[in-house]
């Protein structure tokens, strides 16, 4: 079966089942082409919890499921493919916060909503990549640790020197292989280029951008350009714009080898159209308690970005 047979099925089935399909913008083109709503982690959650659907197939990774969990207990949320999980999102175990919150009281705990349910339900409040640097000035603790991104982390603590903001040992593997060489040499080939980069990506890499900033906020970046934009960012956003942009070729992908999540890869048109028909795909279930805990962090983010 071809991949517009596949669509055609799809658009059947969801509207069979009342299905809503929610597909990061890092998903394969033809997979965004089936979706119902596309967008970055956290406008996903929000956007699930707003249509009160209920069902929903997450074309993303574990933690984005997990996060229409919790906003949504009532949708039955399924993930194509259980094995698409975020590295970065697990990197840091929720005991070792337990652990320095014992030692730290009166520090607040942040953490990136790249992260599991269980260790959002140990933070004091979750933000994204466009609200960490508001969401932290507000707080009023001085000591801050910054979790898991040390990246992101670093980019937030040059934005708030008077915080004393701890950074620990997570970051994002496919940002995290970004060097400066790489920006000089991109910026070799297309001299009049300006350059976009996420803010997961290392110092040396974020100080050569001419914007940084979260996933939505590239794509509206390069979409306001009239020339070549560099995109430092998985490549995802280059074919999202290509998708969805004339002149797509002025979208320029940085280190193409390199920026490519293999966990946002793994779900491929048949296993959407599987998940639909419950065939496959994991439902994903949370503790009341847990779903609870994690969720004052998420609300405090609501409140404070």
């Amino acid at each position: 079966m071809n991949n517009c047979e596949l669509k055609k099925l799809i658009v059947e089935e969801k509207q069979k089942t009342g299905t809503v399909i929610l597909a990061h913008t890092y998903q394969d083109p033809d997979i965004i082409d089936v979706a119902d709503i596309t967008g970055d982690s956290f406008f996903l959650s929000k956007k699930a919890a707003e249509i009160k659907a209920e069902r929903v197939i997450m074309c993303g990774v574990r933690f984005m499921a997990e996060s229409v969990k919790i906003l949504s207990p009532e949708t039955q949320t399924i993930l194509p493919v259980p094995s698409a999980t975020c590295p970065m999102a697990e990197q840091i175990l929720p005991e070792r916060v337990r652990e320095f919150k014992k030692q730290n009281p009166e520090a607040e705990v942040v953490a990136y909503i790249n992260t599991t349910a269980a260790l959002k339900a140990e933070c004091d409040v979750c933000v994204t990549s466009s609200s960490a640097i508001k969401i932290v000035d507000k707080l009023k603790a001085d000591d801050i640790l910054f979790i898991p991104d040390q990246h992101l982390g670093s980019f937030v603590k040059e934005k708030l020197p008077h915080k004393n903001i701890i950074l620990w040992d997570g970051y994002c593997p496919v940002h995290a292989q970004l060097t400066a060489e790489d920006v000089i040499e991109c910026k070799k080939k297309h001299p009049g280029a300006v350059f976009a980069v996420h803010p997961e990506s290392p110092a040396e890499v974020v100080a050569l951008a001419d914007m940084v900033g979260a996933t939505s906020e590239i794509i509206n970046y390069a979409k306001a350009q009239k020339g070549e934009v560099i995109i430092g960012t998985e490549r995802g956003v280059v074919d999202y714009l290509a998708l969805h942009e004339d002149n797509g070729e002025r979208f320029i992908q940085l280190a193409p080898e390199k920026l490519c999540c293999e966990d946002m890869k793994k779900i491929s048109l048949e296993d959407v159209y599987k998940a639909i028909k419950g065939e496959v795909g994991e439902k994903i279930e949370l503790h009341e308690e847990l779903r609870k805990k994690a969720l004052v962090s998420i609300n405090r983010m609501l409140e404070l970005g």
